[in-house]
């Protein structure tokens, strides 16, 4: 089942109308589902879900989530802030970590949906309603198109996957000097095809990837 985006009402801040759409959904429970790394040649794909129980968030912890939203559309100062007063309001939260070895043997399509899956399925309860951004990971589960930037419970995960990540690349980066880890996160950059082309790979680079970062060191 596929939901609808919906307008954002004028005059309130992003956090605010997350919340107010998953509210519109008529349950006590919501959760969500999103991925953090899906494109990057090396590191982790992090997925996390978040289960919100709207009955018992008060306004105060909704006011501390005002600036909550598509962790894309976020600084990294913001989401650092986020990071805590989610873990602590939300009822349940989720994280999986599949590595590189995984996506190059599984595919990465089938590996986030995999992960997305069972992250929400950890997290669920009975009578919730479950998000997923923009995959359609089980049919009781529902795509949502831009889920991210629309459902505050999805927005929550898109934070915890992307800050957990970042985390994990930061320190990533003192195992694997020169790459710059900690500064693209893996991402194909110019700065991480040269460190490649120098360097060469490390456990952590995705070598299923069809990446002339690759291509010049004649692994694929």
């Amino acid at each position: 089942m596929v939901t609808k985006t919906v307008k954002r009402r004028a005059g309130a801040g992003a956090g605010a109308s997350l919340f107010e759409f998953d509210r519109s959904l008529g349950v006590r429970f919501v959760a969500g589902a999103d991925e953090a790394g899906r494109g990057c040649l090396a590191g982790p794909l992090m997925v996390a879900a978040v289960l919100f129980d709207e009955e018992r968030l008060t306004a105060l912890q909704r006011k501390a989530l005002a600036a909550l939203n598509d962790s894309k559309q976020t600084s990294a100062q913001v989401r650092a802030k986020l990071y805590p007063v989610i873990l602590q309001v939300a009822a349940r939260v989720c994280v999986i970590s599949r590595s590189a070895a995984t996506i190059d043997r599984e595919g990465l399509h089938r590996t986030n949906l995999d992960a997305l899956r069972t992250a929400l399925t950890t997290v669920a309860c009975d009578g919730c309603v479950c998000l997923s951004d923009g995959f359609s990971v089980a049919p009781s589960f529902r795509a949502l198109v831009k889920g991210d930037a629309t459902s505050a419970a999805v927005a929550a995960a898109s934070v915890i996957a992307k800050e957990t990540r970042d985390r994990y690349m930061r320190r990533a980066d003192r195992l694997y000097p020169g790459y710059g880890l900690a500064e693209h996160v893996g991402y194909a950059t110019t700065a991480h095809r040269d460190a490649i082309a120098r360097l060469g790979v490390t456990p952590l680079h995705r070598l299923s990837f069809q990446s002339t970062a690759y291509q010049q060191l004649r692994l694929v």
